[in-house]
């Protein structure tokens, strides 16, 4: 991007969630190169962010304000840059609109800038399969030849707003959006070039006050598209898409050619190549380079990834399931109709319906191993006869030791990682820890 300090320069700027993923570090690494003023104010304190605060210590252009927040912070700045997950009542959020400081958010704040320098951005949202369908579009780009393709948004440790330097007319950028990030395009009135939204699941009751506001913010994600964008949208949602009259194109997924074999298993993956497929399309591959591109695509860590076998054993890492129906899709992926499912679940809970969830354990599984929670203590009160645990660790090695040869070891939360975890990421690294270090 073209002077790309310039919207940031001198400015005071109200960085609101540090966080520990490294996401709000690499923004705020950005925003004091271009010359801006931030002060970085969390509710955590200084010690629980210690490894992020390290980081930006060598700045003198920022400052800090932990362990709660003030509001004078958010009305004497320039503009704020609002974490995902701020509570939609957060008062310190509308004390900055009431006082006339915009809000924005990293993700939206790159794609607005992107655009302006005519780079094509692709939006990925969706309650279950925005992961895969993100990761299937970067890879069969890749593997088209094309050039400069930024992968972003709801990406590990990856600082979008960063990647700003690299833009030009030329880029593609891929991003995956979750419901919060797509508030900060709401914010400035922006959607992508080229959106697809999967499927619309009940998600996050516990930030929510209801699937209409759901809706909404993952809404953002085409609302303000233009005659010649695009929305694909998955079977399921098409109808509640239409009835907002989207200013874009509406292209529809069609059903994956049957003789296209994909490497990962489940329905619902066709589903999501299909929803990948016709994103490649709006951007100008060949059905031939679409179809080498999802055939040869591997998968996504922590989405229904083979691991590894042991003592014939196969074990699968599902850990970004964080709903029961993303389990029950789990479940049904894997399932061989001989019910030899060996099930880890578990985590707080987000006051979803479990009633289908149990259905499928109850068919496909022949154990179940819990891990502690408020959503696993509602789990446990259908299911009476799975086991309890106090660690993964413990919950594994009973799993490996109840499995047998041909049987299946499928980590699939269910639930969100809170408590037992610091975050998903943790939860994740901590099962692959576990499994590779079996001899």
């Amino acid at each position: 991007m073209k002077n790309v300090r310039e919207p940031f320069e001198g400015k005071r700027i109200t960085v609101m969630g540090l966080g520990l993923q490294g996401r709000g570090v690499g923004d705020v690494e950005f925003l004091a190169s271009c010359g801006a003023e931030v002060l970085v104010t969390d509710k955590k304190t200084e010690s629980e962010l210690a490894d992020s605060v390290e980081r930006l210590k060598k700045f003198p252009n920022v400052t800090f304000h932990l362990g709660g927040h003030h509001e004078k912070d958010f009305t004497s700045c320039d503009m704020v840059l609002k974490a995902a997950g701020v509570p939609l009542d957060s008062p310190y959020i509308g004390a900055a609109r009431a006082a006339g400081v915009p809000i924005a958010m990293s993700t939206a704040l790159f794609a607005k800038y992107a655009m302006e320098e005519d780079a094509t951005v692709v939006g990925i949202t969706g309650t279950r399969g925005k992961s895969t369908v993100t990761q299937m579009i970067y890879d069969a780009l890749k593997a088209s030849g094309k050039e400069n393709l930024m992968l972003g948004g709801n990406v590990r440790g990856v600082s979008t707003l960063a990647m700003l330097p690299e833009v030009t007319a030329d880029t593609v950028a891929i991003l995956e959006l979750d419901s919060w990030q797509l508030q900060g395009f709401g914010d400035l009135e922006i959607s992508p070039n080229i959106s697809v939204f999967t499927n619309l699941m009940a998600d996050h009751q516990n930030y929510y006050v209801s699937e209409e506001q759901y809706f909404a913010d993952k809404a953002n994600i085409f609302r303000y598209q233009q005659g010649q964008d695009v929305i694909i949208a998955g079977a399921s949602i098409l109808s509640r898409i239409s009835e907002t009259k989207p200013r874009g194109k509406i292209a529809v997924s069609s059903s994956l050619p049957a003789d296209w074999n994909l490497k990962i298993p489940g329905e619902h993956n066709r589903e999501n190549a299909a929803l990948a497929a016709e994103a490649l399309r709006a951007l100008k591959l060949s059905d031939a380079e679409i179809r080498a591109g999802l055939e040869s695509f591997e998968g996504v860590e922590g989405r229904l990834q083979f691991v590894r076998e042991i003592n014939g054993v196969k074990i699968y890492n599902d850990n970004n399931a964080t709903t029961p129906e993303a389990t029950v899709a789990a479940l049904r992926a894997l399932d061989t109709g001989k019910d030899n499912i060996n099930l880890i679940a578990g985590g707080a809970d987000k006051g979803l319906d479990l009633s289908e969830l149990v259905a499928e354990i109850e068919r496909t599984c022949e154990g179940v191993f819990l891990l502690g929670g408020t959503g696993t203590i509602r789990l446990h009160e259908e299911l009476p006869a799975a086991k309890m645990f106090e660690s993964l660790q413990l919950a594994f090695e009973a799993a490996l030791a109840a499995a047998n040869p041909g049987s299946i070891l499928l980590f699939s939360p269910a639930f969100a990682s809170f408590g037992m975890f610091k975050n998903e990421y943790d939860r994740n690294d901590q099962f692959l820890q576990i499994v590779k270090s079996i001899i």
